[in-house]
């Protein structure tokens, strides 16, 4: 503000009192024309701002996968190699559905001849689909990268947008809240090798939609609207919409709307509008080829109350060695001591405001349902029952997801309690402002880590394959694709973007009983034969009724020829497989056995 004894300001007036007076219509045609230009230069300033917060938002997400971009088809996740490339063979799939037209609920390019129902796992269509022209150009492994740092950026973003358009003031209290939102502790875990949890961009349009669904007026378009973002929401990861969806409930229970009629109109085509597009996807999900129930070893997994005031691993106060205090679980809640701390306090400060409250009910609801069904405390489970041990019968479908994941809802309130705090103006907001800080500084991220990645063999990059596997038939690669041994020829299809099938591989299916589990509902001969000769390291002595079996496995999964690499160290694999099949031929760089010279074919 220009003091009034400045000398500009004598200038000023002298100025104006030396001046004619202008006419009322040339003066009414200059305060149009300041009034224009000052808000042509508002929205720069505005539109400034987002972009610096977009950059500062790109620039986090590099610093996250920076360990990746000096070799991106070179390394892959120390933390969570396999999901790593299970990622990767989901954006092959992407551009195979694209490319070819096919269904993209259902892939026969694994596990053949029964193929694997897409619905039914973790496929994240809502983004696969979307990237398939560049998966096609750039090949998964560089997709990937970008699909973890946009996705990171873009929750930040939407997240920032939400708050300063509807919540805050301040642009920065906004762009730090925004900052937790898409790099907070749980969804920096995550970036080890699992982005369908970091893709978080459509949530906080999805709450800002139900929250104030109707209370325009507009009831018709905010349902449309509302009900288009849960069905794009489903097909990037329907655990996230479950707890979207259970903490949007919430915050409608404690703040009743003011236009009810409204509100339940927008609700009904909100419903009827995802209910049409999504009602064949999920049938296809629960009751399509490839389909379970539920998965017993993840509904186990709760929140553990000392992680919430643990240091996140990668982060600039955390470390490797808080996992074996608290256990190697998912990283949700390690929000860290000086964080909650610092939502108490500013919970307490705030109280006055709705948005507060309603914040910290979703959290306090939400901290107690992530327990689970079973106490655990300091890494081991208590024998106590947690609140989902009464609650999974009466809700059957939290018996599908993981419990201590409920901690994103407390992550988002979290964000809230941020943005009002740094925004809120009173004699005590530049304390609150360094609370923040000091709170958040901590758990900047730091770069996630990651491995060198054996790169697939020539025969697969070059397509040399294309001479051995003709259209419709299925390689073997060995070891056969699996989450233990066989994550590097998993790898082979994905960098071939699916064009040939192959036995078995990476999945959740339905097991013997029905409910899921990774892998095939029976492991084949093939398979146990090749595990047992790579933990033993022995060459087995094949017997003539393990040669049948092998050969049976062949005839079933149409195999037209059996790979492995040259440089395979594992000699008691090579032997085991000269036995099953005969002599190889050296193709480049791999050793390659067709039906014809198999000899259990003879």
């Amino acid at each position: 503000m220009i003091n009034k004894h400045s000398p500009l300001v004598g200038e000023l007036r002298a100025y104006v009192a030396a001046t004619p007076p202008l006419p009322v219509g040339v003066i009414e045609e200059k305060v149009q024309a300041a009034v224009l230009a000052g808000g042509r230069m508002l929205r720069w300033r505005l539109v400034r701002t987002d972009l610096a917060v977009l950059a500062g938002y790109v620039t986090l997400a590099l610093v996250v996968i920076g360990r990746y971009l000096g070799d991106p088809n070179g390394r892959v996740s120390s933390h969570l190699p396999t999901d790593h490339t299970w990622f990767e063979w989901l954006l092959s799939h992407g551009a195979y559905t694209v490319r070819h037209l096919g269904n993209p609920l259902f892939s026969a390019q694994q596990n053949v001849p029964d193929g694997v129902n897409m619905m039914a796992n973790t496929s994240v269509l809502g983004v696969t689909i979307p990237l398939a022209p560049l998966t096609m150009l750039a090949g998964p492994r560089v997709m990937y990268l970008v699909w973890l740092a946009g996705a990171m950026a873009a929750t930040a973003a939407t997240t920032y947008w939400v708050l300063r358009r509807y919540v805050v003031r301040s642009p920065m209290a906004a762009a730090v809240a925004g900052a937790f939102a898409g790099f907070a502790p749980g969804v920096v875990h995550h970036a080890n090798g699992q982005p369908n949890f970091v893709s978080n961009f459509l949530l906080p349009l999805i709450v800002a939609g139900a929250a104030r669904l109707g209370c325009a007026g507009r009831w018709m378009r905010d349902g449309l609207v509302l009900g288009l973002l849960v069905t794009w929401q489903l097909f990037i990861n329907e655990e996230m919409l479950l707890v979207t969806a259970l903490a949007c409930a919430v915050i409608v229970l404690v703040r009743l709307p003011k236009r009810r009629a409204d509100f339940l109109r927008a609700l009904a085509v909100t419903a009827g509008v995802a209910g049409v597009l999504c009602a064949y996807p999920l049938w296809f999900q629960f009751a399509g080829p490839g389909s379970f129930r539920g998965v017993p070893m993840f509904n186990t997994w709760g929140e553990d109350p000392l992680a919430w005031l643990t240091f996140p691993r990668d982060s600039l106060a955390g470390d490797a060695a808080s996992e074996a205090v608290v256990g190697r679980t998912e990283q949700n809640s390690w929000f860290g001591w000086p964080l909650v701390l610092a939502v108490i306090l500013l919970g307490v400060l705030t109280w006055r405001q709705m948005v507060t409250r309603i914040a910290l009910v979703v959290t306090l609801v939400f901290a107690v349902l992530s327990l689970g069904q079973e106490i655990r405390f300091a890494g081991q489970l208590t024998g106590v029952p947690g609140p989902l041990a009464f609650l999974e019968e009466a809700v059957p479908v939290l018996d599908m997801m993981m419990p201590s994941r409920l901690t994103y809802a407390v992550a988002g309130a979290f964000a809230v309690l941020l943005a009002i705090g740094w925004d809120r103006r009173g004699r005590d907001r530049p304390v609150r402002r360094i609370l923040i800080a000091a709170a958040l500084i901590p758990l900047i991220p730091t770069p996630v880590p990651a491995m060198p990645e054996q790169r697939p063999p020539t025969f697969i990059t070059s397509g040399a394959w294309h001479s051995y596997v003709p259209p419709g038939r299925a390689m073997l690669p060995l070891p056969l694709p699996s989450n233990w041994v066989g994550r590097d020829t998993l790898s082979w299809s994905a960098w071939a973007q699916h064009e040939f099938a192959v036995p078995e591989g990476y999945f959740l299916g339905p097991g013997p009983g029905g409910a899921g589990q990774m892998g095939p509902a029976t492991v084949s001969a093939t398979t146990t034969m090749a595990v047992e000769a790579i933990r033993t390291q022995q060459v087995p002595a094949v017997t003539a009724e393990q040669r049948r079996a092998a050969c049976a496995d062949v005839r079933r999964w149409d195999v037209s020829a059996v790979v492995m690499r040259a440089d395979l160290k594992s000699t008691a694999l090579r032997g085991l497989a000269d036995q099953l099949y005969g002599l190889p031929t050296q193709v480049q760089d791999v050793l390659v056995w067709q039906p014809a010279q198999c000899a259990i074919m003879r």
